[in-house]
Parts: C-alpha cells; sequence; structure tokens
C-alpha cells in the first residue's frame, strides 16, 4: 500500500465514498429495526458478531499477552464506547437518520477540546475558529427554542462525545500496539461491557432481527477496513471533504425509505460542521504539523 506521502487521491476519494455508503446502510438497518430490541441488547449482539469476524486477531494477540498499560487503556476505552453505542442506538431508532449522522460529526470536534484539556495539545486560533463555526452548525440542526430538542438528539450528543473521548484514548493505544489489536480489544471489551446491560432487558430476539445485526457487524467492518484504505492512499484534506456525502445520502436515505422530511437546515448545520473540520485538518498540513483532527467516520460503529 501507498502511505500518504504517495498521495493517490482517486483512490482515496473512492475508499471514501464506499466507506460512506457502508455506514448509511449500518444507519439504514439500524433504522429499520427501530425500538423492536432495546438499545443495549441490539448493540451487544453487534459487537458479539464483531468478535468473531476479529477473531483472527483478537486470539494471536491475547496469546502472546497485552501489557497491564495496554488492559488499562482499553478497559477505560470499552467503558466510553459502552455508553457511545447504547447512546447512538437508542439515538438512531428515534430521530431521522440524517440528524443522528450530522450531530456525529460533532466527534472531531470534541476531539480537539478533549486532546487540549486532557493531553495538553495547544489550541491555536484556527481550532478554536473552527470550534465556534462547528457549535453554530450543531445549533442550526438542533435549534433549541423553536423546535423540541428530544431525548434522541440529546443522546446523540452524548454519543458524539463519548465517541471523541474513546478516540483520544485510541491516539495513546496506537503509540503501544498495531491497529489490527486496538480494534479487536475495542470489540472485547465493548461486548462484555454490553453482556450484563443487554441481559438485563433481554427481548428474544427473531431470526430475523439477528441477520439485520449480522448485516449491521459485516457493513461495519468493511467500513472500517475501506476507511483505512483511503487514509493509505490519501491525506485528511484530500478524503474529509468526502465525508459530507454520508449527509446526503442518508438523508436521500431517511426520505425515500422512512419518509423523513428532507430538512435544508440539517443539510447546512452538517456542512458547516464538515466545513470547520476540514478547515482545521487543512491548516494543520499547510504547517506541516501533524494532522490530529480525525474524520466524524473515526467514531462509527
Amino acid at each position: 500500500m501507498s502511505s500518504p506521502d504517495q498521495s493517490r487521491p482517486v483512490a482515496g476519494i473512492l475508499w471514501m465514498l464506499v466507506t460512506g455508503l457502508c455506514f448509511v446502510v449500518v444507519t439504514g438497518v439500524v433504522r429499520h429495526l427501530g425500538t423492536g430490541l432495546p438499545a443495549a441488547q441490539s448493540a451487544f449482539i453487534r459487537f458479539l458478531y464483531g468478535i468473531l469476524f476479529l477473531a483472527p486477531t483478537l486470539l494471536p494477540a491475547l496469546r502472546r499477552g497485552i501489557e497491564p498499560q495496554v488492559w488499562k487503556l482499553a478497559l477505560g476505552r470499552g467503558v466510553l464506547h459502552v455508553a457511545a453505542v447504547i447512546l447512538w442506538f437508542f439515538a438512531m431508532a428515534r430521530i431521522p437518520v440524517a440528524e443522528v449522522t450530522a450531530i456525529g460529526y460533532l466527534n472531531p470536534i470534541v476531539v480537539t477540546v478533549g486532546a487540549a484539556l486532557f493531553l495538553g495539545e495547544r489550541l491555536a486560533l484556527r481550532r478554536m475558529v473552527a470550534i465556534a463555526v462547528a457549535l453554530v452548525g450543531a445549533v442550526i440542526i438542533l435549534r433549541p427554542g423553536f423546535r423540541e430538542v428530544v431525548p434522541g438528539h440529546l443522546s446523540q450528543l452524548g454519543a458524539a462525545t463519548c465517541f471523541g473521548l474513546s478516540y483520544l484514548i485510541a491516539k495513546r493505544l496506537s503509540t503501544l500496539v498495531a491497529p489490527g489489536t486496538i480494534i479487536a480489544l475495542l470489540s472485547l471489551m465493548v461486548t462484555v461491557g454490553l453482556a450484563p446491560l443487554a441481559f438485563a432487558v433481554w427481548v428474544p430476539p427473531t431470526w430475523e432481527q439477528l441477520g439485520w445485526l449480522g448485516i449491521v457487524a459485516a457493513f461495519a467492518t468493511i467500513g472500517h477496513y475501506t476507511m483505512a484504505r483511503a487514509f493509505v492512499a490519501a491525506p485528511l484534506t484530500v478524503t474529509q471533504p468526502v465525508t459530507f456525502l454520508q449527509l446526503v445520502w442518508a438523508t436521500l436515505l431517511g426520505w425515500l425509505a422512512f419518509d423523513e422530511a428532507v430538512d435544508p437546515l440539517v443539510l447546512a448545520g452538517g456542512g458547516l460542521i464538515i466545513a470547520a473540520i476540514t478547515y482545521m485538518t487543512w491548516r494543520e498540513a499547510q504547517l506541516k504539523r501533524r494532522v490530529t483532527t480525525p474524520p466524524p467516520e473515526a467514531a462509527k460503529l
């Protein structure tokens, strides 16, 4: 595979397009399942499938042994991710697909603020401007005072926050273990963490529901793979703007499959957030610094 220094922008864009389609399929299937299963149970079954998919990576890592420091970081990340996926499944069943997608774009902003608060990274002017613009985008999406902000909106805001903090721990883990091990450990921790919560509210699932959740796990796994290929093929400054198309596809999916009204303000707010993230990433690249701004997809299921 090529490194970002040997940029192949067309390949990077195509891989990111496939990534966006995969994650739209994930959101569409979860939206289709609705509230038939409790959020914790749906998330548990999805990650149980993930354990099966990632077993070839997880088992060798466990046999080699994992340092206590890695276990502690993985445990902390697992706790945050458990909260995030439950909140995400809850939101996905209750608010339009486009709104879940647009609010989820706030994840890199959470990472930027968290890096300044917890990792000592400097909050340069460009970052503060980007954060302000992104928050304006979030207000446009939610419009508090002009329409009801329902629990699903608050749940997705919580999910974006937890996903962002989880990503910060992943950055630390990336200096200690291989990427495949990080993903496999996350699936293990989240599955174990979700188990008691899922069994506390367990509803016997149908074979159809199990099949749909298997599809969720499969497309989520493929999406993470194609996202990694996009990052190898081209820098974030090339692939980042493509993520906005995911909001367009999510809006079309909500309209065509679930009869959800197309809300231009949700598109506008999501566009502002993506523009802010893209600008921040571009400026970091211009200044020849290590790009620390993750793409919104970095926190996907």
